[in-house]
């Protein structure tokens, strides 16, 4: 692990944020693998389900965590809720990850390691190098190559993966490009990265081992939105 006098990043410097919207039935599974991590976590929870008490309940039992949950009465949209759990935190460094637990934290490490040298580090799982032990479905993969090629069409960005829920910053890019954010949804990962691009920013795509999970929280409506949500973008 790389550390400060080498010019590198302190784990206790990063910060992980984790919108958790109802996952009341996977969140413990997830609590427990990152209990590891050394630095700060803030889960961002707007659904309606226990997840903020399971939360505090874990975080009560480990008190040498620090372990915040923000908690809203709305709907935030996944990119509303990262942008404000990145808000919130303190850190020099910060970081995202999806609840489902399709990333593991040693990966997010990887991640955060990467900012010695760049801006951003984002997972993809289309580069040489990344594992997948458990692959989406057909379809899912068709429409993520499809996706992809809109992306860089509407946008320009040259990213294999714009959405892989594993990405990590450091505070002054994220800085410079969230005020000007208007994303909430699925599309925010996309409006994130053209952002920090246009900045000047240097943000890595880093091949990573990512597990599919069956209970996606993308829907078919959740596609369409997020199709229109970029066009809205790009000429709006």
């Amino acid at each position: 692990m790389l550390n400060e006098t080498d010019g590198g990043v302190s784990r206790t410097d990063c910060t992980l944020v984790i919108p958790a919207y109802n996952e009341e039935r996977r969140i413990r599974s997830l609590l427990e693998d990152i209990s590891g991590f050394a630095g700060p976590l803030i889960f961002v929870c707007d659904g309606t389900d226990a997840t903020p008490a399971i939360i505090d309940a874990f975080a009560a039992d480990h008190p040498s965590h620090t372990i915040r949950c923000l908690t809203f009465p709305h709907r935030l949209g996944k990119g509303g809720g990262v942008v404000e759990g990145m808000k919130a935190a303190e850190t020099r460094y910060i970081g995202y990850m999806d609840a489902d637990g399709s990333t593991s934290v040693a990966e997010m490490e990887r991640l955060f390691d990467r900012l010695a040298i760049v801006d951003g580090a984002i997972g993809s799982r289309w580069v040489p190098g990344s594992v997948l032990p458990v692959r989406q479905g057909f379809r899912r993969r068709v429409e993520s190559r499809l996706f992809n090629l809109l992306v860089r069409l509407l946008f320009g960005l040259d990213y294999r993966d714009t959405q892989c829920g594993a990405k990590a910053f450091r505070r002054e890019a994220l800085d410079a490009v969230l005020p000007s954010i208007r994303s909430t949804g699925f599309e925010f990962d996309v409006e994130l990265l053209w952002r920090l691009q246009r900045c000047g920013c240097r943000v890595e795509e880093v091949p990573i081992t990512w597990e599919n999970r069956e209970e996606s929280k993308v829907a078919t409506t959740d596609a369409k939105a997020m199709l229109s949500g970029m066009i809205r973008l790009r000429f709006g």
